[in-house]
């Protein structure tokens, strides 16, 4: 398990998760509690954190492209699929990739 939060991809991956769920508690729940119900203080604490959320997986998105985990046009879909609803829940599957490959590759190397 510890070997796995050393790897960038594996730490964007989960951050990539949690920014998503984030998103969607904003645009699911808690806009409508505010626009709907006049709650609001739930959209700014939630809106918050996922502000501090996007901010962290946009500099792990330079990151994982500085480390040359994923091409440029790989990262350009990351950056395009963070403002869309689900769009870092259909990522999983290509960073996952991503990072078996490159643990492969690795192993071979050793």
């Amino acid at each position: 398990m510890l070997g796995n939060l050393i790897d960038p991809l594996y730490r964007f991956r989960m951050l990539a998760l949690v920014e998503g769920v984030s998103y969607l508690l904003i645009l699911f729940v808690t806009m409508p509690m505010k626009y709907y119900m006049g709650i609001g203080i739930l959209n700014k604490i939630v809106g918050w954190g996922h502000g501090i959320l996007f901010v962290i997986y946009i500099i792990l998105a330079f990151e994982i492209l500085i480390r040359r985990r994923i091409n440029f046009w790989q990262f350009l879909w990351v950056l395009i699929a963070s403002i869309i609803p689900f769009g870092t829940f259909f990522n999983e599957k290509m960073l996952k990739e991503q990072q078996q490959l490159h643990s492969a590759k690795q192993l071979l190397s050793d």
